[in-house]
């Protein structure tokens, strides 16, 4: 796996071709939205009917990163369930598969706008975690500092070769750092609107996912 490092805060961080984030020197795995059930939840709501296998899909990528980076604390940045009632009705042999993968290590369940409450599978459930220099939370908040965050799905559009190509993309600033949606059925937003724009500093830069994930600055 190619992974990408860079500095924030005086730590050095690993960007993840899968959109996860690496941090070496605490051994945490940072993932945010996985929106675990969102098949299920669509279809119960009326919604459009997609293939029921993003939740299978999203944990055999979440335990690919979890057998090469050996983390000892795993952090989910929020709407990791797609709603409560997803998670509660997760079936038993994909809840054994996320309870295999949290066991022998601490994980924690960062609370999203889709996920407010906590589920029955163990871990620690948290509005926000402080470790170091770093705070985690769902949702980015004005003026803070060693930031890190989920909830937008950021991605980028660029073009290149004469071809417009969009990714998935990681936001970096010196103070904040928005980590896109790690899951199989999530959509994104695009990093120009304002909504990214006018959370991100003028100098912030775009981590491109990919099999090599490449830093360049943020399209605007």
């Amino acid at each position: 796996m190619t992974s990408l490092p860079f500095p924030f805060r005086g730590e050095t961080l690993h960007a993840l071709p899968t959109g996860a984030l690496y941090w070496p020197t605490r051994e945490v795995l940072c993932v945010s939205d996985l929106h675990l059930g969102k098949s299920d939840r669509m279809a119960r709501r009326g919604g459009a009917l997609l293939p029921p296998y993003e939740t299978i899909e999203t944990l055999d990528r979440l335990a690919e990163d979890i057998a090469a980076m050996r983390p000892a604390k795993v952090i989910c940045l929020g709407d990791s369930f797609d709603d409560l009632i997803a998670a509660k009705d997760m079936a038993d042999p994909l809840k054994g598969r996320l309870v295999s993968l949290m066991a022998g290590r601490r994980w924690i369940w960062i609370s999203g706008n889709h996920d407010p409450g906590p589920v029955d599978l163990g871990g620690s459930h948290l509005a926000e975690h402080t470790d170091g220099p770093l705070i985690f939370r769902h949702i980015a908040e004005a003026h803070a500092t060693g930031e890190i965050s989920g909830h937008y799905h950021p991605k980028a559009r660029i073009t290149l070769r004469g071809r417009t190509i969009s990714r998935r993309c990681m936001l970096r600033d010196k103070n904040r750092l928005i980590l896109p949606a790690y899951g199989a059925y999530t959509g994104g937003l695009f990093c120009d609107r304002p909504e990214l724009s006018g959370l991100m500093a003028s100098d912030a830069e775009a981590i491109l996912l990919g099999p090599s994930p490449i830093r360049l600055p943020m399209p605007r």
